[in-house]
């Protein structure tokens, strides 16, 4: 299994070696830009991305459209957080797609970390939870997610930790929107039967589309 290690702030890639002794990365968010780094020049390293996107994307749709919050933004903390992997721990004990701390998990009811609907539609509770407290401020959701809350209040704002502001910096480049909107947009369509449908859906959207094909 290939393991980042950190020496201060220097990033190595290696493989698992028994009997040497080494600092692991500080977090599973960390070592997920290290491996998606490495990974994106590997063959068929973006076709697997990819699918494991389109695996998980019904249930960031669904929650999405449960929590209004953009199914767009979780996709980019979940890129950032585990790239994709249900099975991710960081040293700090978070856990899963959206690297969530136990305390967390029991705050939003979710009962196995590592179960990927659980996972998500935790994180997006959070998540959600956060917009309201930060009127939507994109940066702001973003660093109390990965620096907690605490952290905002002690500093008056976005902490000066470097790891926050790469995190920050890494979302963003996928969700440059500076406020967070709604959820999951609303689509019109005609169906087969030549009714005007409106639905927030896009899965529906799409299998009405090929039905009517």
């Amino acid at each position: 299994m290939p393991i980042f290690w950190q020496y201060g702030e220097k990033l190595v890639f290696s493989m698992r070696q028994p009997g040497r002794s080494r600092r692991p990365l500080a977090t599973a968010a960390a070592a997920a830009f290290a491996l998606a780094a490495f990974s994106a020049h590997l063959p068929g390293a973006a076709i697997a991305r990819q699918e494991w996107r389109q695996k998980y994307d019904p249930i960031i749709q669904a929650c999405a459209r449960q929590f209004n919050v953009p199914a767009d933004l979780i996709h980019s903390i979940i890129r950032a957080e585990s790239d994709y992997d249900s099975r991710a721990i960081s040293i700090k004990g978070a856990v899963g797609l959206m690297q969530l701390m136990a305390e967390t998990a029991t705050q939003y009811d979710v009962a196995d970390r590592f179960d990927p609907a659980e996972n998500i539609k935790g994180g997006v509770k959070y998540l959600k939870d956060l917009c309201k407290l930060f009127n939507g401020n994109t940066a702001k959701v973003l660093a109390a997610y990965n620096a907690g809350q605490e952290a905002l209040k002690k500093f008056n704002g976005i902490p000066p930790y470097a790891e926050t502001r790469e995190y920050i910096r890494r979302v963003m480049a996928s969700y440059s929107k500076p406020f967070i909107s709604g959820g999951v947009p609303i689509q019109k369509f005609v169906d087969s039967s030549g009714q005007h449908v409106f639905t927030n859906d896009p899965y529906y959207h799409i299998n009405s589309r090929k039905n009517r094909d």
